[in-house]
């Protein structure tokens, strides 16, 4: 089964968080990891991913903290996963790097590529302001439905 890693889901909850800020400026790591009970040093590397992808800016000094680098319209759900646990990949043979030994004679090869491509596109078509939206179900065009549904 396809999964994210805990950081690309902490990753989610945080620019989530931000998302929903209306209050301060920015946010500091620790005012994230306590409300969704999350260890502080992990938090602060989830961060700093996120600030490397420029999907968040991070403000040092004791007002300082994170905030989205720009509208969460404009962030999609694919960009916070990517930037914490890279390309999408379903099988060996889904990277670049051509893994597999079977590569050359593999006859479903393609349709895989076309499975993460159809997954990547849909991840790519939620923004992170229908996530923070509410807490019922995102708009997810009916012909992708199908690839998360289980």
């Amino acid at each position: 089964m396809l999964r994210l890693s805990k950081k690309a889901d902490y990753a989610l909850m945080a620019v989530r968080h931000l998302a929903l800020q209306s209050g301060p400026p920015s946010t500091s790591a620790r005012e994230i990891a306590e409300q969704y009970d999350i260890p502080l040093e992990l938090m602060a590397k989830v961060l700093q991913r996120l600030v490397r992808a420029g999907i968040l800016i991070s403000t040092q000094g004791t007002r300082g903290g994170y905030t989205l680098s720009r509208p969460s319209s404009v962030i999609s759900v694919a960009d916070v996963i990517q930037a914490i646990d890279g390309p999408f990949t379903v099988t060996a043979c889904s990277s670049e790097k051509h893994d597999c030994e079977q590569y050359g004679k593999c006859s479903i090869r393609d349709p895989l590529w076309q499975i993460r491509e159809r997954i990547a596109e849909t991840l790519g078509t939620v923004s992170m302001a229908e996530m923070a939206a509410s807490n019922e179900a995102v708009n997810v065009p009916v012909a992708h439905a199908a690839v998360i549904r289980r």
